[in-house]
């Protein structure tokens, strides 16, 4: 059994509507509980709990707080190449798009480590379009072996991969995969992944089960914000928080909310979120799933990453390039996407202290 088994008993449509009509006496139900099941989350990403979220605000910083202390998790996305085979309309990545296309050699690679580690980074994520013939395990391997000396932390935001390839960057030093279903809705999701290997909806459902067969110690999870109703694909990103947790319990997991941000290409969101509304997300997030990360990038704009220490978010980046080789020598025709938080890292820093927290560059090392 896998997630596409669990998500088939559940019919998109039927779950939107059961969402929408959620009321105030469900949203009161939920708050009033110490863990919130399936049906409360629906109660507070629905339309009723608006009016409550200075509550769910004040509930989800006391589970944090409890959790994780005044501590932010700090990372850096590193990007490593742009190259891609797949046609996802909403990326500037996608094969269809006219951008110089780029593969760092691991001579490329280091030299972006050293800015790295110099900035005081000890939290990698591997980034790169899905190219499995130019970039595929082989390779992730090799930089894997390269860049784990530096790092207490090794992740990848790659391709799916297959279980012993995932086995294989294990043992290699990885020890974080976050794969992003971008929606949930198997009808909907052709007309956003329209060619390539990503258009294998049940292939990239699949791949944190892989994960975890494969004994990934934490496995990231999330929906593109934007491409759908978020608050139905977000309900489908906490069934399958659920599932992978009493599935493969011993991996941790983590939470993203990426919202669609400009890029190469003409597609815009056709039901964006708002502030407001990511704020209620976060919130409903973390009085769902007291344990689980909740990571928020420079997708964000600054205001909010520091409104959002307060009400759930744990990990965050800084001073991101979505473009490979954008830390040593930056070229922003190359990027993936335009960021919204630009500070430095300092600048970063100084905010999460300003707000009473502390950034954490490096909280465990596993590689023994």
């Amino acid at each position: 059994m896998t997630y596409y088994d669990e998500l088939i008993k559940h019919n998109w449509d039927e779950e939107e509507a059961s969402i929408f009509a959620k009321t105030e006496t469900d949203v009161l139900r939920a708050l009033g509980k110490d863990r919130c099941n399936l049906e409360d989350f629906k109660a507070l990403i629905s339309p009723a709990a608006e009016p409550y979220l200075r509550q769910m605000a004040i509930k989800a910083e006391e589970l944090t707080l409890r959790r994780f202390g005044r501590t932010i998790q700090m990372y850096v996305p590193l990007y490593v190449s742009n190259y891609c085979a797949n046609y996802c309309i909403y990326c500037g990545f996608n094969c269809h798009n006219q951008i110089n296309r780029v593969k760092l050699s691991i001579d490329d690679i280091m030299k972006e480590i050293a800015v790295l580690k110099d900035w005081g980074f000890r939290h990698l994520l591997l980034v790169s379009g899905e190219a499995p013939k130019l970039t595929g395990v082989d390779y992730y391997e090799e930089v894997i072996k390269a860049v784990r000396p530096h790092f207490a932390q090794v992740s990848l935001e790659v391709q799916p991969l297959h279980t012993e390839e995932y086995a294989r960057l294990v043992a290699a030093g990885m020890s974080y995969v976050c794969v992003y279903q971008e929606t949930y809705n198997e009808a909907a999701y052709p007309q956003f992944h329209p060619k390539g290997l990503k258009a294998n909806f049940r292939y990239r459902l699949e791949t944190p089960d892989r994960c975890g067969e494969a004994g990934v110690h934490k496995i990231g999870i999330g929906a593109l914000l934007g491409l759908q109703n978020w608050r139905t694909d977000s309900f489908f990103t906490a069934l399958h928080l659920q599932y992978l947790e009493r599935t493969h319990w011993r991996t941790r997991y983590s939470i993203s909310l990426p919202r669609l941000r400009p890029h190469v290409g003409s597609f815009m969101p056709t039901d964006p979120i708002n502030d407001r509304q990511m704020a209620q997300l976060i919130c409903a997030y973390r009085l769902f799933d007291p344990e689980v990360d909740i990571s928020l990038s420079t997708r964000e704009s600054s205001a909010f990453r520091d409104m959002a220490m307060h009400i759930g978010a744990t990990t965050m980046s800084a001073a991101s390039s979505t473009e490979p080789g954008g830390y040593a020598t930056p070229h922003t025709e190359l990027e993936q996407f335009a960021i919204n938080d630009g500070r430095s890292v300092d600048e970063m820093a100084a905010a999460i202290r300003a707000q009473g927290y502390e950034p954490v560059w490096k909280d465990w090392d596993e590689w023994m």
